[in-house]
């Protein structure tokens, strides 16, 4: 386009009112700040020496010449993105950037205007120009560049003029704090929701420079361009940078708050006594300051890790979308804000779209709440006594659980970047996906067990090719869709294709002796194996004794399943082992106790000095293979096993009391001896000497006593066996069963939960969640077990005893016969009246199903 020339002197008289010199100037000055145009107009000699003596500068009014730009090669344009304007080494006559400053009160109004809005086109894009440059103590190394540069207006120009130059010189500090945040955010540790974040400022940033390039179009083809229209032009766009400056400062200050509060903390002039001493005492100096400062900082980030992840992922999400509820008034600010919402969510949604239709988790920089632990894998589901393959391959970022409970202390869960504040970088949850990140944990994880079985998992093209966004309801409902899908494809495998309710009930099986004879046989047929030590004990030859007693006695199902019982040996007893484990705890299942039954300890093992029997030793396992591993887990094993050892001594006492039962049906225990007048009385624990009482009605009385403590304990033990497996076990797994078969299970995580529910419920109904009720139970049964091994030793003296009857005199061993059975008698009368007591109070306060079990003990009496 061809320069602007003005008109003839006339004309400008009679526009400008200026005279001919006076014109003269003005066009000349113009014509110089406006680039490219080129006057030949003659100037008088007054103006020659004016320009001579230094008044004006020699580009003013003159033939105008401009060398070609020389291209400065940078490394970043942040700080000067347009340097290709910038001339060469050795300016040219016309250039303005670096000259010496001129005085502007002594010019006219319109010449202040003219150098002022050249000077602004150039500091809008960053670059200081004559008369509007950096403040004097300014230092652009030493500043924050995100904080963007700042520019100050020579005092010399009009006020009137400044005060219209200083409303829009924020445009500049905006531009360049946004440009810098762009390049920093720009780079690959900082993910691909901050990529997209810049990606979308960077497009709005080209309208902001359309809109300059338009603004210096017009300022070099049109007189009547001024700065008041400058204004009126980046009026509204000031108000849009201020929005994205906003946004990139909060950003920008919310990776490390600590340090910005310690900046603005340090801002204060130091003491110059204080420093003084320090330098007296050797603690002053830069370089010891800068070694305390980054010893200081290191610190922090070792208390804080937060303060080590950058802002990315949710949080970026989080802080915009919280910053558009803020300004929800402003309908600027809701619609930018809204455009960069859906541009920096849309790598996040794509990566939860993933995710909750394939099960496969992308996500290089951490930036999803959802993440995965690649060191737990299938192959440790055998070893996994703490279900660790489910609950904690894939979890969530901000430590929370199906439950609602959170677990921030958790090793891999960060600290708030403040106390109360949000979690960093991908931990943080955008605010409205926080109801919905259960079900985007679930989905994904029920999807990748299913590909983990090796079947394919149909995708939904069209949902798939589907465009979505974080503030659309179609993005929710893709959710809770994928989770229906991927919930009701894994339950049908676990029910249907894997049996899984067939399996519970051979295991019910097994390890609750329902319906079951086989441990009764095992008990006939490995009876000598089992008074062996548990390390003597060949647990091949159990295993082949079980699968015998299996054959005899499994039929249907239990046919199809036998194969996957085996026998194994624990290393602690059971009763050790659960106090242990209540009296840390107070709970069975917690992390510390689980798989404490297959880990021997040290100290425990010297502290014995008896080995321990096989027959306490002796427990079953049940293998299955994934993904029924999810379902009966080693957690869930262990609760079968602690059930499984406790009925199979109370079964094995119940043997050995019966057993006893019919070795008092012998000759020693039923032939009578001669009877004198008053034996009939039932005599206190008799000693030898003078005035005994009659020695065949003692004899007598001590066969009775013996006889009805052995009752009393099988009474008790068949009561506690009954109770536990007619009151406890077969209802609850009634329960159980009824709510899989009747489809009442909705989800697989309430599957899981309610297995272990059933198991935790037996346990506490059988006893052995409490440390007194297990202390009570565990004396009793020891000493019942006891009571039958010295059976032979009460025949003994039985045929002793009846060998001696006719001669009393002779009967040596009656005190030690009286003693022994005084002994098991106190020990069982005490520890039963403790036990009932405290069964009577658990049942009316803690556990109300407790009460069937007062009745059946109230039955056994206790003698005075």
């Amino acid at each position: 386009m061809d320069p602007y020339t003005p008109g003839s002197k006339a004309h400008r008289k009679k526009h400008l009112g200026l005279s001919t010199k006076e014109y003269i100037k003005v066009t000349g000055t113009i014509a110089s700040v406006r680039k490219g145009r080129h006057y030949e107009e003659d100037v008088d000699e007054e103006f020659i020496h004016d320009v001579e003596t230094g008044r004006i500068s020699k580009g003013k009014g003159l033939c105008m010449w401009r060398e070609e730009p020389s291209f400065i090669a940078e490394a970043s344009f942040v700080k000067a993105p347009l340097n290709s304007r910038v001339g060469p080494s050795t300016p040219a006559p016309n250039f303005k950037g670096k000259g010496k400053q001129e005085s502007l009160d002594r010019l006219p109004l319109e010449i202040q205007e003219s150098l002022v809005l050249e000077d602004l086109l150039f500091v809008l894009m960053g670059i200081d120009g004559t008369y509007i440059t950096y403040p004097s103590d300014y230092s652009i190394e030493d500043e924050d560049p995100l904080q963007g540069m700042r520019f100050v207006v020579a005092p010399t120009l009009d006020p009137s003029l400044r005060d219209l130059v200083e409303r829009i010189l924020p445009l500049a500090t905006y531009y360049t704090g946004i440009t810098s945040f762009i390049e920093a955010r720009s780079h690959l540790d900082f993910g691909l929701v901050n990529h997209a974040l810049c990606a979308a400022i960077r497009e709005m940033l080209k309208d902001y420079q359309t809109l300059l390039a338009q603004l210096e179009h017009a300022f070099n083809t049109s007189p009547q361009f001024t700065l008041q229209k400058l204004w009126y032009y980046v009026h509204p766009t000031l108000h849009t940078l201020s929005l994205l400056y906003m946004l990139t400062s909060e950003l920008a200050s919310a990776d490390d708050p600590v340090a910005s509060e310690s900046a603005s903390g340090s801002s204060s002039e130091p003491d110059a006594e204080e420093d003084a001493r320090n330098e007296a005492l050797g603690l002053g100096g830069a370089k010891l300051k800068a070694v305390l400062s980054e010893i200081n900082k290191n610190s922090q980030l070792g208390m804080d890790g937060s303060s080590s992840i950058p802002v990315k992922g949710g949080e970026v999400l989080a802080i915009v979308h919280e910053r558009l509820q803020n300004m929800s008034g402003d309908p600027a600010a809701k619609k930018l804000y809204g455009v960069l919402m859906q541009a920096a969510g849309k790598p996040y949604v794509d990566m939860v779209h993933l995710w909750i239709r394939t099960g496969k988790l992308i996500d290089p920089h951490e930036e999803l709440c959802v993440k995965e632990s690649k060191f737990i894998d299938r192959g440790m589901l055998d070893l996994d006594y703490t279900d660790e393959y489910w609950d904690r391959r894939y979890t969530l970022r901000d430590g929370s659980t199906i439950g609602g409970a959170s677990k921030r202390h958790q090793a891999g869960v960060p600290s708030a970047r403040t106390p109360g504040g949000r979690l960093p970088g991908g931990a943080c949850i955008p605010p409205v996906l926080e109801r919905w990140k259960h079900k985007m944990l679930l989905a994904g994880k029920y999807l990748n067990v299913i590909q983990e079985c090796g079947i394919e998992i149909d995708k939904d093209s069209q949902s798939a090719d589907e465009e979505l966004s974080l503030e659309d309801d179609k993005f929710y409902k893709v959710i809770d869709d994928a989770y229906t899908h991927a919930n009701q494809t894994l339950l049908q495998l676990l029910l249907r294709d894997q049996q899984l309710i067939p399996r519970l009930r051979s295991l019910k099986r097994y390890f609750f002796m329902s319906q079951s004879s086989f441990l009764t046989h095992l008990l006939d047929l490995a009876g000598n194996e089992m008074r062996k030590s548990s390390k003597s004990a060949s647990i091949v030859k159990l295993q082949s004794l079980l699968d015998l007693a299996l054959n005899t006695d499994a039929q249907g199902e239990d046919a199809m399943f036998r194969d996957d019982v085996k026998v194994t040996m624990a290393t602690n007893g059971l009763y050790d082992w659960l106090l242990k484990v209540l009296k840390v705890n107070g709970t069975i299942g917690s992390e510390e106790g689980e798989g404490g039954i297959y880990e021997e300890n040290k100290k425990d093992k010297s502290e014995k000095k008896q080995q321990m029997l096989a027959i306490d030793a002796l427990t079953l396992d049940y293998h299955v293979k994934f993904p029924l591993s999810l379902v009966i887990s080693r957690k869930t094993i262990l609760r079968y096993q602690l059930i499984f050892r406790f009925l199979l001594h109370l079964k094995h006492v119940e043997q050995s009391l019966t057993n006893m039962w019919l070795d008092h049906k012998t000759a020693p225990w039923r032939t009578l001896t001669r009877r004198t007048p008053g034996s009939a009385s039932r005599p206190a624990t008799p000693a030898p000497g003078p005035g005994a009482p009659d020695w065949h009605a003692d004899f007598e009385n001590w066969r009775r006593r013996v006889f009805l403590l052995r009752a009393r304990m099988l009474a008790f033990i068949q009561q506690i066996l009954a109770f536990a497996t007619f009151e406890v076990l077969e209802p609850n797994w009634r329960r159980l069963e009824e709510r899989l078969a009747a489809g009442k299970v909705a989800t697989v995580d309430q599957l899981l939960r309610d297995h272990v529910d059933f198991l935790d419920t037996c346990l506490k109904e059988c006893m052995l969640t409490s440390a007194k009720l297990v202390t009570a139970t565990s004396k009793l049964i020891v000493t019942c077990s006891t009571f039958a091994l010295y059976a032979s030793s009460f025949a003994k003296e039985a045929r002793q005893g009846l060998a001696c009857a006719e001669s009393p005199e002779t009967d040596l061993a009656r005190a030690k016969r009286w003693d022994t059975l005084g002994k098991f008698e106190t020990h069982f009368n005490h520890w039963f009246k403790v036990h009932l007591n405290c069964v009577q109070f658990y049942a009316s306060s803690e556990n109300v199903s407790l009460l069937p079990l007062v009745v059946r003990l109230n039955s056994i009496k206790v003698p005075t």
